[in-house]
C-alpha cells in the first residue's frame, strides 16, 4: 500500500486505472490516440510557426487563432502523454501533487478555450458588422488585454478546485478509474461529504461556459443578419468562409463537451468505459482538427503554409 500522510489522510500517490473493462485493449487504443496527438502537435506547432513568422498574419483574428493553438497544445499535452504511458507501460501511478497539477491545466485549458472562442466571435462580429471601426476597436493592446482576461478568468475559476480537493480526506482510496485526473473523478474517492465539490464543479464552470455560448450565439445571429445585407456576392462568400471555419471549431469544442457533461451527469445507463473513451477523445480530437479546419478553410493560412514550407524547397531544387 502506498504511504499516506496520516495528518491529512492525503495519499502520496494515486493510481490511474485506465479504461475499466478494456485493459486488454489498451495497446490497440494507444495507436489512434498517439496518432491523433502527433497530428495535433504538428498542426498546432505549424500554425504557431506560420503566424509567428508571417507579419501579414499579425492581425487580431490570427493572434486569437495562435492563442487557440497554444491552448490546444496545453490541453492535449497535459493528458495524452500520461495516458500513453499508462497504455504502453502500465505506468498509472501519479503523485497527489502531479494529479492536482494535471487537473488544473486540464480544466484551465478548457475554460481558456471557451473564452478564446468568444473573443474570436467578437472579432468576426466587429469585422463584419462594423468594418470601419475594426482597426480602432481590435488594436494590438485590445488583443493583449483579451489574452490577459483569458488567463485571469480561467485561473480564478479553476484554482479554487485545488483547495476543494486538498481539504478532503481520502482514507486509503487512491485508484482513479480514468486515464487522467479530473476534479470530480478525484473528489469521488474522498471519504467525506463532497457536495461543495459537486456544486462548484458543475455550477460555476458550466454557468460560465453557458454565458460564453449565449454570447457567441448572439454574435453569430447579428453576423448572419449583416451578411445577408452585404451587396457584394464575393464579400459575402469570403465572410461566410471565415465564419464557417470558426463555427466548425466552435462545434468541435462545445458539442463533445456538452455531450460528455450530460452523459456523465444523467446517462447512468451508459457504460463507464464509454464515458471515459468520450472524455479521452475530447482532449485530443478538437486539438487535432482545429488547425486542419483553419488550414483547409482559410485561404490566407493555406497560402502562408505553402509560402513557408513549400516555396523554399522549390527554390532549392532550381
Amino acid at each position: 500500500m502506498p504511504p499516506f500522510n496520516l495528518t491529512s489522510l492525503t495519499p502520496a500517490t494515486f493510481i490511474l486505472a485506465g479504461i475499466p473493462g478494456m485493459e486488454k485493449l489498451h495497446i490497440w487504443l494507444s495507436i489512434p490516440f498517439c496518432s491523433m496527438y502527433l497530428v495535433a502537435l504538428l498542426g498546432n506547432v505549424v500554425m504557431l510557426f506560420v503566424i509567428r513568422t508571417e507579419r501579414s498574419l499579425h492581425q487580431p483574428m490570427y493572434l486569437f487563432l495562435a492563442m487557440l493553438a497554444i491552448t490546444d497544445l496545453i490541453l492535449s499535452t497535459t493528458t495524452v502523454p500520461k495516458m500513453l504511458a499508462l497504455f504502453w507501460f502500465s505506468a498509472g501511478e501519479i503523485s497527489f501533487g502531479a494529479c492536482l497539477t494535471q487537473m488544473f491545466f486540464l480544466h484551465f485549458s478548457c475554460s481558456a478555450e471557451s473564452i478564446i472562442l468568444l473573443a474570436m466571435a467578437f472579432d468576426r462580429f466587429v469585422a463584419i458588422c462594423y468594418p470601419l471601426r475594426y482597426v480602432a476597436v481590435l488594436t494590438q493592446s485590445a488583443v493583449a488585454k483579451a489574452g490577459l482576461v483569458v488567463l485571469l478568468r480561467s485561473f480564478c475559476i479553476i484554482f479554487p478546485c485545488i483547495f476543494l480537493l486538498k481539504r478532503l480526506p481520502f482514507c486509503g482510496h487512491n485508484v482513479i478509474p480514468h486515464t487522467y485526473c479530473e476534479h470530480m473523478g478525484v473528489a469521488r474517492l474522498a471519504c467525506a461529504d463532497i457536495s461543495i465539490n459537486i456544486l462548484y464543479g458543475l455550477a460555476v464552470p458550466v454557468a460560465v461556459v453557458v454565458v460564453d455560448v449565449v454570447l457567441i450565439a448572439v454574435s453569430y445571429v447579428l453576423i448572419l443578419l449583416a451578411l445577408f445585407r452585404l451587396p457584394s456576392r464575393t464579400a459575402r462568400h469570403k465572410a461566410f468562409n471565415t465564419c464557417g471555419s470558426h463555427v466548425c471549431v466552435i462545434s468541435l469544442f462545445y458539442i463533445p463537451a456538452f455531450f460528455t457533461v450530460l452523459t456523465h451527469r444523467f446517462g447512468q445507463e451508459i457504460p463507464q468505459h464509454i464515458h471515459i473513451l468520450l472524455a479521452n477523445l475530447y482532449v485530443v480530437f478538437p486539438p487535432m482538427l482545429n488547425p486542419i479546419v483553419y488550414g483547409v478553410r482559410t485561404q490566407q493560412i493555406k497560402e502562408k503554409v505553402v509560402k513557408v514550407f513549400i516555396c523554399p524547397k522549390s527554390h532549392l531544387l532550381q
